[in-house]
């Protein structure tokens, strides 16, 4: 597409979507084909995210329209979320098919020697692509293999990452309604086959924020789950009367759980060790710290290594394997985890936050059973109305990139372990 014809393309799209500036003059002539040849596959694919959607919250019965997907599709047990089982490490992991030790986004809050330091709220740091080069997100790879495709909020696609982006993205803004992100997402669904996206996310956090504010059983997450549920009816219902509903693959997913932490159950990290003598990278679940200079880490890490209540600390090159954690220069040093149900904080922390903390958490070992997700499949692609076994999250990028048609990046995924959930008879997507 001609850089006019998009820029003019995107000041239509509802909300105002952002989207990609390629160059008008690709880099090679392959580039030149796929961009020249963006069509669509067989079946669009809709990957959607409702963070923090614990595996077991399906149970509960107030997520009717979620229930009808898995009724006539696939409903995994589980999906083990990759460690540490937070944010933007799992949200990467889908995309890319590796673990956030291999893609580079090793904790929501982590510091870089050449880029410095990352965290959510810093708008500058998560629209750095050199963030997040270390892996290649699925957008980008049916972006050279000329598909289209469109973020409706995801972790990663407001960077500019390897020198693409997804042809229609949009910055996250939390004050956008679920509905108003179902309606992006329909809107794109609508525009003309030539510039219809194939590959789609759409986000959605009410569940994430409740769980965190009131604790993962309270009466506020259910209501959460009954609000998100009726943004993905009026999803549903979008797609029928559009009659994409069987003619669309979906693919509904958590990145992780989420765990009560009542307010009383800290690790005073600060009463173990002084913090004047190390880099502190991050507290909470998952704390970091690095070597100041002139400070005995040394000493520093054989005492925390030491058995402690409540939490487990290791130097990063004796992390338990089973975690594929450490090897990144951005794991710090130092790594102390939280036993499920507590948080490593100070007291000047929980001074200066009183009455702000957290009662539901999630950062914990990927293992556990109240870290562990929500995974549906729905659509012409998968088979209808089976139970699935449990798998890693990894798992899930070769399976998309098998259901669009495209080759998938190396990976830590398994296509293997998810080739079960698809429909014998159905080939890969053609384009």
């Amino acid at each position: 597409m001609k850089w006019l014809s998009r820029a003019l393309l995107c000041s239509f799209v509802a909300l105002g979507a952002g989207c990609a500036s390629h160059s008008t003059t690709p880099t090679s002539p392959s580039e030149a084909a796929a961009q020249e040849a963006k069509a669509a596959p067989t079946a669009p694919l809709l990957l959607i995210s409702i963070d923090a959607y614990r595996a077991d919250y399906i149970d509960r019965g107030l997520s009717p329209s979620l229930q009808a997907l898995a009724a006539t599709g696939v409903h995994a047990d589980s999906m083990q979320p990759s460690f540490p089982s937070l944010t933007f490490p799992n949200h990467y992991a889908i995309v890319t098919g590796l673990v956030p030790d291999h893609n580079g986004i090793v904790n929501n809050t982590m510091v870089d020697a050449e880029l410095g330091k990352f965290s959510l709220s810093d708008r500058k740091a998560v629209s750095n692509g050199l963030w997040w080069d270390q892996g290649t997100p699925l957008w980008e790879t049916a972006d050279a293999h000329g598909l289209r495709s469109a973020t409706m909020f995801w972790p990663g696609s407001e960077a500019d990452i390897q020198s693409r982006r997804p042809d229609y993205w949009k910055p996250y803004d939390g004050k956008v309604t679920p509905d108003q992100r179902v309606d992006q997402v329909l809107a794109w669904l609508d525009l003309p086959p030539d510039q219809r996206p194939s590959f789609i996310t759409l986000y959605f956090d009410a569940v994430d924020h409740a769980g965190h504010e009131h604790g993962p059983d309270s009466p506020q997450v259910n209501q959460a789950l009954r609000d998100t549920d009726e943004a993905m009816s009026r999803l549903v219902d979008g797609l029928r009367q559009r009659n994409l509903l069987d003619r669309i693959n979906i693919i509904v997913l958590a990145d992780h759980g989420m765990a009560s932490v009542p307010l009383e159950n800290n690790v005073l990290i600060d009463k173990l060790i002084s913090l004047k003598d190390v880099d502190t990278v991050s507290l909470g679940v998952l704390a970091g710290f690095n070597p100041k200079p002139k400070h005995d880490f040394n000493a520093i890490e054989e005492q925390l290594e030491q058995p402690q209540q409540h939490m487990h600390c290791w130097d990063k090159t004796r992390i338990p394997k089973r975690f594929d954690y450490g090897s990144n220069a951005r794991v710090p040093q130092l790594v102390c985890l939280a036993d499920v149900g507590w948080r490593i904080t100070t007291e000047d922390y929980l001074a200066k936050h009183k009455g702000k903390i957290s009662i539901g958490e999630h950062g914990y070992d990927n293992a556990d059973p109240l870290m562990q997700a929500l995974f549906v499949a729905h659509g012409p692609a998968f088979r209808n109305g089976i139970r699935f076994h449990s798998f890693p999250n990894v798992d899930v990028y070769p399976l998309m990139a098998h259901v669009l048609g495209i080759p998938p990046n190396f990976n830590d995924g398994n296509f293997g372990d998810v080739q079960g959930m698809l429909k014998p008879e159905a080939p890969a997507a053609t384009h």
